[in-house]
């Protein structure tokens, strides 16, 4: 399949992409530090159908910020994939977006609703869907993730947002033959300005019922997904479950946990064809 990848100047930034396969557009947004190359197994059972396109969120691996002191907003990150779109394509696209890959693309779809067609929502991480009692909790532990992060290094850290998420390292259900990243220094500047700039604003993100309605009435077609093994209380899972409640739609479950789309590659991509 064809295979190109390219640089996209957007205000602040550089951004890098990569653009894989044949057929109608699919963007994939990812979770936390994850890049362009991220989800590369769960692409390779894609690129059949679609054109797959990947990329580094400004801040991460080659994606190169301007300032990279001042970090990365959430209203820059939802304009760096309008503007992504608007160069690839004319078409209304079709969207993945994984935990705060979904947040960018709920955004996108409230904004340009005439870029999407379909947006796939996985475990979307926004505290602000749920109650307060269940949106404190989940500030505060994201919160501590943060501080964990800086008192105890960068391992401490990601083992503390495992927890959050429902991801267990050791006893990882995965597909046959698939081997997760190792959690070696090369990962290590993406973790830390993901903790240090997007994890914040993600913690602070919000959806509220009216505008959860008018996405409802949105050319935008949405599905609310979750892992099939996401245990049911941790905040990404009840996230996925109050935005299917609040758009009056089928929450929809893939295979594996917050992280399917790594430990179950070709079964997320069977998914998520019969979705799209």
């Amino acid at each position: 399949m064809n295979a190109t990848s390219g640089k996209l100047q957007v205000p602040g930034a550089t951004l890098h992409y990569q653009v894989r396969g044949e057929g109608p557009l699919l963007l994939v947004s990812q979770s936390g530090e994850g890049d362009a190359d991220r989800s590369d197994a769960m692409v390779d059972h894609l690129v059949d159908t679609y054109t797959v396109v990947t990329y580094d969120r400004r801040g991460l691996s080659r994606s190169v910020i301007d300032d990279p002191a001042r970090g990365a907003t959430l209203d820059e990150h939802v304009d760096d994939v309008n503007r992504l779109l608007a160069e690839l394509t004319d078409e209304p696209a079709r969207m993945l977006g994984c935990s705060m890959g979904a947040v960018i693309g709920l955004r996108l779809a409230q904004r340009h609703p005439g870029r999407l067609g379909v947006l796939v929502a996985h475990e979307p991480a926004i505290p602000g869907l749920l109650p307060e009692v269940e949106r404190l909790h989940a500030q505060r532990e994201l919160d501590d993730m943060c501080t964990i992060f800086r008192r105890d290094g960068w391992i401490a850290g990601v083992r503390r947002i495992g927890e959050i998420l429902g991801i267990d390292p050791v006893r990882q259900e995965t597909e046959p033959g698939v081997r997760t990243a190792p959690l070696d220094a090369s990962r290590e500047p993406n973790f830390t300005f993901f903790v240090a700039h997007d994890a914040p604003t993600m913690t602070r993100a919000e959806l509220h019922p009216h505008e959860i309605r008018a996405l409802a009435a949105s050319p935008v077609r949405i599905v609310p997904a979750a892992g099939r093994t996401t245990p049911r209380a941790v905040f990404d899972y009840r996230c996925a479950e109050e935005l299917a409640a609040g758009l009056g739609a089928e929450l929809v479950h893939f295979p594996g946990g917050h992280n399917g789309n790594l430990t179950h590659p070709q079964g997320f991509a069977e998914r998520l064809r019969a979705l799209l």
